[in-house]
């Protein structure tokens, strides 16, 4: 028997319903021990972070790792700016897709990987306007509804 377990640490469900995702990518995060610690037992939030290309490189800011528990002196800010480690035509594509207008990248979850390691799943995304959403929710709620209609039929 294997274990099925959730590997997402943390998640931005608010994304997908603020933005249209257009194109995702999987990066690496460069943490430091307290933090993978923290966000194993839970203590990770995405709901106000957004990705940053500074200097030519990728920086997830904004988001919330909580300080670990058990962790002493040498606990993390929560705050900070973590790296994201892409390939460099990976960083082209997310360059060249900012610099269009409204156009911007989100992170959509932090998961771990079959190795173990922390990583991001970031999306280009072009915000939705009040109309589109609503709509949205009309869509979702008759998916629903005809999904309830074929399990009592």
């Amino acid at each position: 028997m294997s274990k099925s377990k959730s590997t997402d640490l943390a998640s931005n469900k608010k994304a997908y319903h603020d933005y249209e995702i257009l194109e995702t990518f999987v990066a690496g995060v460069s943490l430091v021990g307290t933090e993978i610690k923290s966000l194993r037992d839970g203590g990770g939030s995405l709901g106000e972070a957004y990705v940053r290309i500074i200097k030519g490189e990728p920086f997830l800011v904004g988001a919330h790792i909580a300080h670990y528990k058990f962790g002493n002196v040498h606990n993390h800010t929560e705050r900070r700016d973590r790296k994201l480690l892409l390939q460099k035509r990976e960083i082209q594509a997310l360059k060249k897709a900012i610099s269009e207008k409204g156009l911007t990248i989100v992170p959509l979850n932090l998961h771990l990987s079959n190795k173990g390691y922390c990583k991001a799943k970031i999306g280009i995304a072009r915000g939705k306007k009040l109309h589109d959403k609503r709509s949205s929710i009309k869509e979702k709620e008759q998916k629903r509804t005809v999904q309830r209609e074929m399990k009592n039929s």
